[in-house]
């Protein structure tokens, strides 16, 4: 199969905006869009369901029609369309598997709240072995843009400056997966790369949430030391994109959403591990989907 990316779609707002992220994402990477829709039998069809139509006849006029908009706001695209009769969770995953990406919808709870999930998103984006990105239900170009002159929109002039990548980067556990992606993503865009790395004080200060005084100001410089260290040799590989560092003490979670304000994406991981309870999505990519106010990539890794 040609390489893709991938997007799965079921007819809703957060849907279409997934689609045309993933449309906008696979011209950056010169690949073509795959749109996966799943549909499992029902006795009492989806409201969404015209009566006189079978569910899979609805399907297959949902992917025809969403595959005409993709085509008519994307010239040249190549674009291929998967229905698939199987639950939702199994249909994206095997669709993950053959991808490059795989991007989804997300209602989005408020202009600036982010994310709400839903149990197939949360639990595709746990268990696939490609990238996810959750894109929220109204997303368009313009919100991966710098407001253009005069008001005029992106589409209009596509030189219009990107925002700035976030990736959030843990020098205890770095991984190459994990930023690689962020330098390409900020590559493709020909944007900067902001990395966040948030630290927990001394244990003792923790609770009162400031630093120690007497190891403050050298246990910030060690965490900048290891984030310089970590990112050089991909500085190197990727010297077009101009990198900035953010290091502070405090909770990740919040220190990437606050960062993601404004951005044109952000980049976590999802450490790939197996618990009695099955795959864990991790307290940081959790809180950042449903929070974090720009697209979410979550990247896999060992």
């Amino acid at each position: 199969m040609l390489r893709h990316v991938a997007a799965g779609i079921d007819g809703s707002p957060e849907g279409l905006a997934a689609a045309h992220w993933a449309a906008r994402e696979a011209m950056r990477r010169g690949t073509a869009l795959r749109l996966v829709h799943a549909w499992e039998w029902q006795p009492r069809p989806a409201p969404s369901v015209p009566a006189d139509m079978s569910q899979r006849s609805w399907a297959e006029d949902m992917l025809a029609q969403t595959s005409d908009s993709m085509r008519a706001a994307h010239f040249g695209l190549q674009i291929i369309t998967h229905s698939v009769a199987d639950a939702p969770v199994g249909a994206l995953l095997a669709a993950a598997e053959e991808a490059d990406l795989l991007v989804l919808g997300s209602r989005g709870i408020s202009g600036v709240a982010g994310f709400l999930t839903g149990s197939v998103s949360q639990r595709v984006v746990a268990r696939s072995p490609r990238p996810v990105v959750l894109v929220r239900a109204g997303e368009c170009t313009a919100d991966e843009h710098f407001s253009a002159v005069d008001g005029i929109s992106p589409d209009e002039i596509p030189e219009t400056p990107y925002r700035e990548v976030v990736l959030g980067l843990d020098t205890a556990r770095p991984c190459d997966e994990l930023i690689e992606f962020a330098f390409d993503a900020a590559r493709r865009r020909a944007t900067p790369l902001r990395v966040v790395h948030a630290f927990s004080g001394p244990p003792a200060y923790a609770a009162i949430g400031r630093l120690a005084p007497e190891n403050g100001p050298e246990l910030l410089a060690e965490h900048e030391r290891a984030v310089v260290a970590t990112l050089r040799p991909w500085g190197e590989k990727f010297p077009e994109v101009a990198v900035t560092e953010t290091v502070t003490e405090g909770r990740a979670a919040g220190e990437l959403i606050h960062a993601s304000a404004g951005a044109a994406l952000l980049v976590v991981g999802r450490r790939v591990r197996e618990t009695r309870l099955g795959t864990h999505l991790g307290s940081v990519a959790h809180a950042v989907l449903h929070h974090a106010p720009c697209p979410v990539a979550v990247v896999p890794h060992a």
